[in-house]
């Protein structure tokens, strides 16, 4: 097709491309820039983020003694206080643990269901997309509040609500990883008679596995950051000793609970790092 005939992008339609005659006589039509396009774009999505949002530079400014007092009371945490920071920190490391255990095990056969090469079904495969989807779309801490009023507050209220959500992330990892194994000795297998599950489990599963644990090593991980906020609606854990500390403005103590969390999530990381370092 000769240039003529080619039609133009719509930027170029607008802002006509700049024409040169080289020195040997041809003659080309160089696009403009679309950085400038792009910067104008920018800005324009800046001014009325910041609008929206009621950003205040001046605010900012003018808070940044407070803060610096605040910062300055957390990074000088109170050691004595560790002793109250045991047991809720233990309460958010059992939810963590059995919500995505729960999750996990649960996880499993729905994405089984919701893998396309394994469920031929197409409704009740765009269905379970769907439920796992509207799982996936809720913040553990709204399941927390919606839970806490079903089964009052407590750990058991947190522990459920950290399950739905690994089962929303834990199943649409895994189904995307199933949907890229080798299906043939899955295939030879339901061919010689066996059922679907006895079929994914022999010839599906060992490909999977690596990466079904690596999923949920990942869940348990976003879980215990996750966990400690459940306490502002009641669901235990350290999120009550944040609220409580927070709100009686002892920014130490909130110190020392910050540095807690800090050592136990890095010491989780190592962990996962080396159990990951194992299986692959």
């Amino acid at each position: 097709m000769s240039e003529a005939g080619r039609k133009l992008p719509l930027f170029d339609q607008i802002i006509k491309p700049e024409h040169i005659v080289l020195n040997n006589g041809h003659e080309i039509d160089r696009p403009r820039s679309r950085i400038p396009l792009i910067i104008a774009c920018l800005v324009l999505v800046i001014w009325v983020s910041l609008r929206a949002t009621g950003f205040n530079l001046a605010t900012i400014i003018s808070r940044a003694g407070q803060l610096k007092v605040i910062l300055g009371q957390i990074f000088h945490p109170n050691f004595a206080y560790f002793p109250k920071v045991v047991s809720p920190l233990i309460d958010t490391i059992k939810m963590s643990i059995v919500g995505t255990v729960v999750g996990c095990v649960i996880g499993l056969p729905l994405s089984i269901l919701a893998s396309s090469n394994i469920n031929s079904n197409h409704p009740v495969l765009l269905f379970i997309r769907f439920i796992l989807s509207l799982m996936r779309s809720i913040p553990t801490l709204i399941y927390a509040s919606i839970l806490t009023l079903v089964f009052d507050l407590g750990t058991f209220a947190g522990t459920i609500a950290i399950a739905f959500f690994t089962i929303g992330i834990v199943a649409k990892m895994l189904y995307e990883s199933i949907e890229t194994i080798d299906m043939k000795p899955y295939e030879a297998m339901t061919s010689f008679g066996a059922s679907t599950l006895q079929a994914f489990w022999t010839a599906c599963m060992p490909q999977i596995l690596p990466t079904y644990i690596d999923d949920c090593l990942y869940c348990f991980e976003l879980n215990v950051r996750a966990s400690t906020i459940l306490g502002y609606v009641g669901a235990g854990g350290l999120g009550v000793l944040i609220r409580e500390r927070t709100g009686l403005r002892a920014y130490s103590d909130l110190g020392m609970v910050l540095l807690t969390l800090f050592i136990v999530v890095f010491l989780i990381d190592l962990l996962n790092d080396y159990i990951r370092s194992k299986i692959s």
